[in-house]
């Protein structure tokens, strides 16, 4: 009867065992460290980001994510080293795959790319009010994909980033303080001299900016008229208001002030035949 002889046998198989539960324990530890990691550097972007005055505070948590989820891929390649997979060929399907779905994907990544463009070159930023690819209104919200516009007549429109990237972008709450020009028409009889210090009355408003000063302009000399110009700077969140206000009362300060607004005319001569 022939035996069979373990002797040798279980020395390799418990070497096997002892190797195969070194390598899973590296691999949690791995796993678990690469997780924390991850999260920690994470997180110390984003509150770092968040310190800085001139960024968006859309591109933190974005900026985040990105780097959590890249160090996360990282983490699972070593994993699969640690059991002994060829992570060359991974890599290399990760790449094709990455190729593939960025192919499939051109549009979709074109309004990423204009979406970072936008959080780092801030061309406008959340409350500002702009216009951009034909459209005008609030930012509400600049993401990723898409920046979310309220119209003024209370609208929602959500725009792709590549459509509003590739346009002219007129940002007007850029500034603090913004210019103001309020154009009439007067009588050639007119005084012009006291028709611009008439104007400048108008300007005598607490919400007018003194610095740059109104200035009383004349502009054009028309077929009926002369056009003159009140031309004033003011602040942002009184803008709107001020100008309504002053197209308002400009009628009424130029009928006191015996100033006329003429119709269009026209001179018509006739020359009788003999």
């Amino acid at each position: 009867m022939d035996y069979i002889n373990f002797s040798n046998e279980f020395p390799a198989i418990i070497q096997l065992a002892i190797d195969w539960s070194l390598n899973f324990l590296a691999a949690v530890i791995t796993l678990i460290i690469g997780i924390w990691f991850s999260s920690k550097i994470s997180i110390w972007i984003r509150d770092t980001l968040i310190k800085v005055d001139k960024l968006d505070p859309t591109l933190p948590p974005v900026a985040g994510s990105v780097i959590r989820y890249a160090l996360l891929v990282v983490t699972v390649v070593a994993v699969l080293a640690q059991f002994g997979v060829n992570t060359t060929s991974i890599i290399a399907v990760l790449g094709a795959a990455g190729l593939a779905i960025g192919l499939a994907l051109q549009g979709t990544l074109s309004n990423v790319a204009a979406g970072v463009m936008l959080l780092f070159l801030r061309p406008f930023k959340v409350g500002n009010w702009i216009e951009a690819a034909n459209m005008s209104g609030t930012v509400r919200e600049i993401g990723l994909f898409t920046t979310t516009i309220d119209t003024f007549d209370n609208v929602y429109i959500s725009v792709p980033n590549s459509t509003i990237w590739s346009s002219t972008i007129i940002n007007h709450s850029r500034y603090n303080t913004r210019r103001m020009d309020i154009d009439i028409g007067v009588s050639y009889n007119c005084d012009l001299d006291f028709v611009l210090n008439t104007l400048l009355k108008m300007a005598e408003d607490e919400r007018v900016l003194n610095k740059p000063q109104p200035q009383g302009l004349v502009v054009q000399y028309g077929d009926s008229s002369i056009t003159v110009r009140l031309r004033l700077y003011a602040k942002n969140n009184v803008y709107w208001e001020l100008y309504w206000d002053l197209m308002k009362k400009t009628k009424s300060v130029l009928d006191d002030a015996k100033i006329e607004i003429p119709f269009p005319q026209r001179v018509v001569t006739l020359n009788q035949k003999k």
